[in-house]
C-alpha cells in the first residue's frame, strides 16, 4: 500500500462492521481514521463516540455505548484509539468480545474503528491480536522512513499545487526526518506563505523550523546501511536533544556485537541463514544486517567492540588510554568505522 494513500472503502462497497487502522505514524493513522469517519457519516452512522483505552482503561465504557444504542435511535460509529499496542488483560479480553462480536459481519447499527499505533511483532503474535485482525477488515499503515520521505513531501506539496526541485526536497526532509507530523505542518505552512508553484531551496530554508526528531534507531540503521553523513547528524541531533549517552551507546554497541557473534559463526563454518536466524534477526533489521556483514570485515567488528567497552569506561568517568575524553566524539569515531567501512 502507497504510503501518501489514505485507505478508504469504495462507495458502492458495503462497510464492515470492524476495521483496524495499524500503524506507527500517528499522522497518516489518524487521517486514514478522518476518511473513514466521513465515510461513516454518509452512510447515517452519525452518532460517533471516540475512546481513548489502555491498559488501566474501564473497558466496560466502550460496551455501554453499543448496549445502550442512540438516544435518537441514529446508526452508531464507536472509535477506539489505543496508543502503544498493549491493552493489558482486561483490554484483551475485550478486543476478543469486539473481534468475535464483528467477525464476517457488514456495519448494521454499529460501526467500529480500532486505531493501533506502537504495535511491534510481539504484541501482533498474541492471541487477542490476532482474534482481533482475523475478525476485522484490516488497514496496515506503512512507515515513511528517510528514503521515502522526498517522494512523500512531493506528493504533498502538489495537493496543494507547489513543488520544489530534489535539492530543496532532500533539505527538508533531513530537517523533518522522524516527526511526520511536523513535516505536514511545515509543509502546510508553505501553502500559506507561498503562492502556486514552485518553493525554491531559499523560499523553504527561510520558512521551515528544524523540527527533526531523532532517534536512537535511525542513528542504528545509518551506521549499519553505511550513511556516514546520516549517521553523524543524528548522532550530534540526539546530543542536542540532551538524549543519553549511555542510551546512544546501547543503540551501536548493540548491532556490533550481534553482528561481531554472526561474524565468529560463520568463520566457525556456520551458515550464514542459520546465524542471522540463531540471532533473531528478521525483516528490515535482517536485511541490514547482512547488508553490513557483506561490507565490513570481520576483524572489524571485534575492535568496535572492544571501543565500546572503552566508551563504556569513558561515561562512567574513567580514563581509557588512547581514547578521547568526550564520549560523544568516541561514539562518533566508532560509529564511523562502521558506516565507512568499505573493506568487504
Amino acid at each position: 500500500m502507497r504510503s501518501d494513500v489514505v485507505p478508504t472503502f469504495a462507495a458502492n462497497q458495503p462497510l464492515p462492521a470492524l476495521v483496524v487502522l495499524i500503524g506507527h505514524e500517528p499522522l497518516l493513522v489518524f487521517e486514514a481514521a478522518d476518511k473513514l469517519r466521513e465515510r461513516a457519516r454518509q452512510e447515517g452512522f452519525t452518532d460517533q463516540h471516540r475512546f481513548v483505552m489502555d491498559s488501566r482503561s474501564d473497558w466496560q465504557t466502550v460496551f455501554g455505548v453499543g448496549a445502550s444504542g442512540s438516544l435518537f435511535g441514529e446508526r452508531q460509529m464507536v472509535e477506539i484509539f489505543l496508543p502503544g499496542g498493549k491493552p493489558g488483560k482486561s483490554g484483551a479480553q475485550a478486543m476478543e468480545t469486539i473481534a468475535n462480536q464483528c467477525a464476517g459481519q457488514l456495519a448494521n447499527d454499529v460501526f467500529t474503528v480500532i486505531k493501533l499505533t506502537g504495535m511491534d511483532r510481539s504484541a501482533r503474535e498474541t492471541r487477542w491480536a490476532k482474534t482481533l485482525l482475523a475478525a476485522a477488515a484490516v488497514i496496515d499503515l506503512p512507515d515513511v522512513g528517510r528514503a521515502a520521505l522526498p517522494k512523500w513531501i512531493a506528493q504533498r506539496l502538489a495537493q496543494q499545487n507547489q513543488h520544489m526541485n530534489n535539492e530543496a526536497l532532500q533539505w527538508l526532509s533531513d530537517r523533518v526526518e522522524g516527526n511526520l507530523l511536523a513535516a505536514h505542518q511545515e509543509i502546510q505552512k508553505l501553502a500559506l506563505l507561498h503562492p502556486s508553484g514552485e518553493v525554491t531551496l531559499e523560499q523553504c530554508q527561510a520558512a521551515v523550523l528544524n523540527v527533526a526528531r531523532y532517534d536512537v534507531f535511525a542513528l542504528r540503521d545509518a551506521m549499519l546501511d553505511g550513511d556516514s553523513s546520516r549517521m553523524l547528524r543524528v548522532l550530534w541531533g540526539l546530543k542536542a536533544e540532551g538524549e543519553a549517552p549511555p542510551l546512544v551507546l546501547w543503540a551501536i554497541s548493540e548491532d556490533i556485537r550481534t553482528l561481531d557473534r554472526i561474524s565468529q559463526s560463520v568463520a566457525r563454518g556456520q551458515p550464514l541463514n542459520a546465524a542471522l536466524k540463531a540471532q533473531r534477526l528478521f525483516g528490515q533489521r535482517e536485511q541490514r544486517a547482512r547488508a553490513a556483514y557483506g561490507r565490513v570485515s570481520p576483524a572489524r567488528w571485534r575492535r568496535a567492540v572492544a571501543h565500546a567497552h572503552d566508551i563504556d569506561r569513558i561515561i562512567k568517568g574513567l580514563p581509557v588510554p588512547g581514547r578521547l575524553s568526550d564520549a560523544w566524539h568516541e561514539m562518533a569515531r566508532l560509529g564511523m568505522s562502521i558506516a565507512a567501512s568499505r573493506s568487504g
